[in-house]
């Protein structure tokens, strides 16, 4: 894969946007999850503009306020923007459930570009999630807002939405596999 000049600015508005913060409850830098799902959308073959998304997925609405959706069309253009602007949580002032069922609501109208990054996303989220269960144990949801019956129920819903949605999404098999993993952990 060859790193185009916008993809190599995607990295460096990201590492930005995100310098200083870590992954929840550990000392990774959070970075790591934004390339980490850019890198996961890249091994499927998704798009530039895809991948793209996919390394800025977070920078609005986690990178304190750093960078706007604004700058994202300005920078990076309108299909960056509406994928960015679909897999992200407007409020994050609602409480926890709130934005979740939001969240789960909107994967009904998204379309592929944005369903891939936000499988991306939740496949890079729940194996990170596993590495921790598996070393510290039910210990990881005390950093979490929402306690580990919830959380596992809403990779449940998250995934069973994007089936729905999209059958022939070609990162559900490692969605599913990751789940029964999870659920081992119930």
């Amino acid at each position: 894969m060859v790193f185009e000049p916008k993809l190599q600015k995607a990295i460096r508005v990201a590492i930005e946007a995100h310098s200083g913060q870590t992954r929840k409850g550990k000392a990774v830098p959070y970075i790591t999850h934004p390339l980490l799902v850019g890198f996961i959308l890249a091994r499927i073959g998704a798009s530039e503009e895809v991948l793209i998304a996919g390394i800025l997925h977070d920078i609005v609405e986690d990178g304190h306020g750093r960078f706007t959706f604004d700058d994202i069309k300005r920078e990076f253009g309108l299909e960056v923007l509406k994928t960015v602007e679909n897999v992200s949580e407007k409020d994050k002032s609602l409480p926890w459930e709130e934005r979740k069922r939001r969240a789960l609501e909107k994967i009904k109208e998204m379309g592929r570009d944005s369903l891939l990054v936000k499988s991306a996303d939740i496949l890079h989220n729940m194996a990170d999630l596993i590495g921790d269960l598996e070393k510290k144990g039910d210990k990881v949801f005390e950093s979490f807002n929402a306690p580990k019956g919830k959380q596992l129920k809403r990779y449940q819903n998250l995934i069973e939405e994007l089936e729905r949605t999209w059958p022939e999404n070609s990162l559900l098999p490692e969605l599913k596999e990751n789940l029964l993993t999870l659920l081992k952990f119930e």
